[in-house]
C-alpha cells in the first residue's frame, strides 16, 4: 500500500500511551498527521509524548474513558489544540478482569465492558458528529476492533460482546451522515505484539500451568500462515488510507487485518 501523506490533519487517538493506540499514533505522525494522544495515567502519557515527539506534532490529554466529564474535556481540549478535530481513531484498554470467562465476571465487569466498548465510543461519536455538523466540516471515525467478534475467544467474552456493536455504529453513522462528509469504519485486528496482549497470554499461561512461550506460539503465532504478529507499518498504512479521501466510497465498511488468522468467510 502506498504511503499516504495525511497533510497535517488533526487526529485524536484514544488510549494511546502504549500498545496499539501508541503505535498507531506513531504511524500517523510519520505520515504527517497532527495527533492528540490520551491516557488516564499522567506518567504514561508523559512517557508516550517523549517517545512520539520525534515523529511529529503530538499533544497529550489525560482522560479516563469511563468518565463522561473526561470524554467531554478530551474532545474540547483536542479541538482547541488542533483547531478542530478531523478524525477519531478509537482504541480502548482491556477490561480489568480479562482474561475471564462469563461465569467469572461480575456485574461491575460487565458495566466496565459496556462503558469501554459501547458508551465511550458512542458518546465520543455523538460529540464529534455534533461538532462536525455545526461547523459544516467533514470527519472520519475509525474504530479499532478485534477479529474475535467474528470468531469468539471465550476469555475475551466481555469485550467481544460489547464491541460487536461498533459494527452497527459505523454503518449507522455512515448511512445517516455520509451526505455531510462524515464517514466511519471498523478495523478488525488480529494479533499484534502489545503489552496488553502479552499480559493476557501470560495470565492464560499461568492458569493452564504452561510456559508463556508455548501459549504465545499456540494462541498467537501458529494461528496465521505467516507465523508472526501484525506489523505496525501495515496497520498504520491501513488507518492512513481510511483517513484519506481515497477511501470515501468505502464508508461504513469493516476491514480485517489478521494474517488470515480467522477461518470465518462472512462477517
Amino acid at each position: 500500500m502506498m504511503k499516504v501523506d495525511l497533510g497535517g490533519i488533526g487526529v485524536l487517538v484514544t488510549a494511546s500511551s502504549r500498545g496499539i493506540g501508541f503505535n498507531v499514533a506513531g504511524e500517523l505522525l510519520k505520515r504527517n498527521a497532527r495527533v492528540v494522544v490520551s491516557s488516564r495515567n499522567e506518567e504514561n502519557l508523559r512517557k508516550a509524548l517523549d517517545e512520539l515527539s520525534s515523529y511529529g506534532e503530538v499533544y497529550g490529554v489525560r482522560a479516563n474513558l469511563l468518565k463522561r466529564e473526561d470524554l467531554e474535556t478530551l474532545v474540547e481540549k483536542s479541538r482547541e489544540i488542533l483547531a478542530g478535530i478531523d478524525a477519531l481513531v478509537w482504541n480502548a484498554p482491556n477490561v480489568s478482569c480479562e482474561p475471564c470467562l462469563a461465569h467469572e465476571a461480575g456485574y461491575n465487569d460487565w458495566l466496565e465492558a459496556a462503558g469501554l466498548h459501547v458508551v465511550a465510543p458512542g458518546y465520543l461519536t455523538t460529540l464529534l458528529v455534533q461538532a462536525w455538523l455545526e461547523k459544516k466540516r467533514k470527519g472520519v471515525l475509525i474504530y479499532l476492533n478485534s477479529v474475535s467478534i467474528k470468531e469468539p475467544m471465550p476469555p475475551l467474552v466481555l469485550a467481544d460482546v460489547a464491541r460487536a456493536g461498533l459494527i452497527q455504529l459505523a454503518k449507522s453513522v455512515s448511512r445517516t451522515y455520509g451526505k455531510h462528509g462524515i464517514r466511519a469504519y471498523n478495523i478488525l485486528l488480529g494479533s499484534f505484539d502489545t503489552p496488553g496482549a502479552r499480559e493476557n497470554l501470560r495470565a492464560l499461561a499461568e492458569e493452564r500451568g504452561k510456559p508463556f512461550e508455548e501459549v504465545w506460539e499456540r494462541e498467537v503465532l501458529s494461528r496465521t500462515p505467516l507465523h508472526r504478529t501484525g506489523r505496525w507499518n501495515e496497520l498504520g498504512s491501513l488507518v492512513a488510507f481510511l483517513l484519506s479521501d481515497e477511501a470515501e466510497y468505502m464508508l461504513g465498511s469493516t476491514l480485517i487485518i489478521d494474517g488470515a488468522m480467522t477461518r470465518s468467510v462472512v462477517l
